[in-house]
């Protein structure tokens, strides 16, 4: 039976792609970081428990008969880190443990890797989109440690066989989504007044769902290799996404004018100078790659990711 090894299996991404692996009639081993999260897989699902992820991480029994890793755990992108400050930290987790799980696969014979990466490998976003033949040029810890592990996949990649598909996301949304994507729903949600009436920007989002049938197709695919940037079907900006949200919701949408400069000086002041760069800055990617040479199209339009998302939020979250 094909058995897959997905690490954060518990969390954001790694619960909905479980299920779909289950659905699939595969059979998935999920690694957690205690037992107690073990309740959190679907009921069909292997685990394992791996307490932390770095250079000297065990996986030994995690690999046993595993025919494909997806990895997913790493040390998440933080709002309010510095740039530069806690870089090590991060590659301890995005890039010597994640070379240390490749290693072991491909000793293991493991047949294909797939890496969920970041756009954030490429920067922090620029007037047009980027594509996989962009020079990458990380401004963050993050996306640093990131862009570090994607190369080191590469060198695994070309001494052992083993087959490398990464996967660059640029925000994820979703049920149960977190962070910047949940406090901009909660201040639609209750009524906030939102100063980015004439933000004039552009992003790329993926819906959960629509990202876990990349991560499925680079699992399923003869041909997938290399790198890929993923999105749905179309970009918004600021005003339209909180727009989106109003409607879906069924409250007013609540928008007014603040010169850009009073923006980011308010993040200044309040050490929330990223959430209001991604709020008033574009960073789009072209996903014209996948497409062309795998066959993937998002299933889920943005309204439809929409409308899930709020509609998990108004039954879990609201309150």
């Amino acid at each position: 039976m094909y058995r897959v090894l997905v690490t954060g299996a518990t969390g954001f991404i790694g619960k909905g792609l479980c299920k779909r692996i289950v659905a699939e009639g595969w059979t998935v081993r999920g690694s957690v970081r205690s037992e107690n999260q073990a309740h959190l897989l679907p009921r069909e699902a292997e685990y394992v428990q791996i307490d932390s992820i770095g250079p000297d991480t065990d996986w030994t029994n995690a690999l046993t008969d595993v025919e494909t890793v997806i990895h997913l755990a790493g040390r998440a992108h933080i709002i309010k880190d510095t740039s530069f400050g806690s870089l090590s930290e991060y590659r301890v987790v995005n890039t010597a443990g994640t070379e240390r799980l490749a290693r072991f696969a491909a000793s293991k014979g493991v047949r294909r890797f797939v890496f969920m990466s970041t756009v954030k490998v490429n920067g922090e976003g620029r007037a047009s989109a980027y594509t996989e033949k962009d020079i990458p040029n990380p401004s963050d810890s993050y996306g640093i440690s990131k862009w570090e592990a994607e190369k080191i996949l590469k060198i695994i990649a070309d001494q052992t066989g083993m087959e490398v598909v990464v996967i660059r996301a640029p925000i994820v949304y979703g049920p149960e989504v977190k962070a910047n994507f949940l406090r901009l729903l909660r201040a639609v949600d209750q009524g906030i007044f939102l100063p980015f009436a004439r933000i004039n920007n552009k992003r790329s989002m993926i819906y959960l769902n629509n990202l876990v049938d990349v991560i499925m197709t680079c699992l399923t695919h003869p041909k997938a290799n290399g790198t890929y940037f993923v999105r749905d079907n179309k970009d918004m900006s600021t005003p339209e996404l909180i727009r989106l949200l109003a409607m879906a919701l069924g409250k007013p949408e609540r928008l007014f004018y603040l010169p850009l400069s009073l923006l980011n000086l308010g993040g200044w002041m309040t050490g929330n100078s990223k959430a209001i760069d991604t709020l008033t800055g574009s960073l789009t990617v072209d996903s014209s790659k996948i497409k062309r040479e795998l066959g993937w199209e998002p299933f889920f339009s943005v309204e439809e990711g929409i409308m899930e998302t709020v509609r998990y939020y108004k039954k879990e979250c609201a309150a």
